[in-house]
């Protein structure tokens, strides 16, 4: 039985760590190796500007809308060769009046509120341009970004481009601002290796951009549509690449609370995909995607954090045998946990010292896989959701 033990603990290790730090080494690995061995780097035309409408779905952004609208009208592009669409649903507040007050943008309305991806698909019909970018109200664009993530439309074979999500951040932030940038700059030295590799693995709603042509009606069930979107033009063969000199900016949550809002349903829609998409785990069938898509994401949204636990109590057993290297290892997890429970207690305090907050921000994010799949399961969770909060 000890033996049995042991092996499940150093396997629940091994899936632990390919699935938040193991994967990031070897993809590092191949990307040089793919360098190394492959033809020269063949640059993007940077004079390639595609017609492009841009839309922008809105719900009660009413704080938020007139900087958004500014920043869309005033990016770095061919006035003649850019359209601004907005697209609400269900706002309560004074989102729309304002809108209005902007004869260059175009506005689309219903007083139903059916969710993002319901608001978009009724934007299919309007949708005249070679590419359609989209981007979420709360995020500002740099000033290149549209040149930048059209440029990969002169390769015909690409079919989306994601651009990169950039969560703003200062010395002072509490738990979630400070966890979700950290987050997300590793997420996006992944996301440019994975496209490097063969295939970015998911866009980010915040920004990307699409070939007009294969945008299609999404299930309105579908919670990250986003993601959905982009692995399923992977499957079909076209290309997902990242651009980074594209980014959406935005603040981090305003606290924890609404940071394990989103993570919730980032879960719940992640187990959601991975059914709906469940043929690209034939990794037979779709090489080395399928391989990026299960190191990159189903092992985090499935096995990383069942491992956690399992772990930890193959962990407390084999301590009690008094063999010491598993009885240090115990030490460490606890160590960690403790800092976890110390970055909870500090969750809403704006310090500079950021060493708790990211232990506290990583098991935050697993139980929310957790509450994500039990959430999938009962089939509670929406489409159509509550935003959360963004800090000031």
């Amino acid at each position: 039985m000890e033996i049995a033990i042991e092996i499940c603990f150093w396997l629940g290790i091994f899936i632990i760590f390919y699935s938040y730090l193991g994967y990031g080494i070897l993809l590092f690995v191949l990307v040089k190796l793919k360098r190394a061995f492959s033809s020269a780097h063949k640059e993007v035309d940077a004079d390639f500007l595609p017609n492009i409408t841009h839309v922008i779905a809105a719900y009660n952004e009413e704080d938020f809308i007139r900087e958004k609208i500014a920043n869309s009208l005033n990016l770095d592009y061919p006035k003649d060769k850019l359209k601004v669409i907005i697209v609400t649903d269900g706002s309560s507040d004074r989102t729309m009046d304002i809108i209005k007050e902007y004869p260059e943008v175009e506005h689309h309305h219903e007083d139903k509120r059916s969710g993002k991806i319901a608001a978009v698909n009724r934007m299919i019909p309007y949708l005249k341009t070679d590419i359609t970018v989209f981007s979420d109200a709360n995020t500002l664009l740099n000033q290149d970004a549209l040149r930048n993530l059209g440029r990969h439309f002169a390769n015909s074979k690409v079919g989306l481009v994601a651009g990169e999500k950039r969560v703003l951040s200062k010395d002072k932030d509490g738990a979630a601002a400070s966890g979700e940038g950290f987050y997300w700059k590793y997420e996006s030295k992944l996301k440019k290796w994975d496209s490097e590799l063969h295939s970015v693995v998911g866009a980010a709603g915040e920004l990307f951009a699409i070939r007009t042509e294969l945008f299609h009606p999404v299930d309105t069930n579908i919670v990250i549509e986003d993601f959905y979107i982009s692995l399923s033009l992977a499957m079909e063969g076209y290309k997902v690449v990242y651009e980074p000199d594209a980014y959406a900016m935005e603040s981090g949550s305003a606290s924890v609370k609404e940071e394990l809002k989103r993570k919730i349903r980032i879960a719940a829609g992640g187990i959601q995909a991975v059914v709906k998409l469940k043929g690209l785990l034939n990794i037979f069938k779709y090489g080395v995607l399928s391989f990026q898509y299960i190191s990159h994401r189903v092992l985090r949204w499935t096995l990383a954090p069942l491992c956690l636990i399992l772990v930890l109590l193959a962990n407390i057993y084999l301590a009690y045998l008094q063999i010491p290297l598993y009885q240090l290892i115990l030490v460490c997890q606890i160590a960690f946990y403790a800092f976890s429970i110390i970055g909870w207690l500090l969750q809403n305090n704006n310090l500079k010292l950021k060493i708790f907050f990211i232990p506290y921000y990583f098991s935050m994010m697993n139980y929310a896989v957790f509450r994500g799949f039990f959430r999938y399961m009962k089939g509670s969770q929406s489409a159509v959701w509550e935003k959360a909060k963004r800090a000031a």
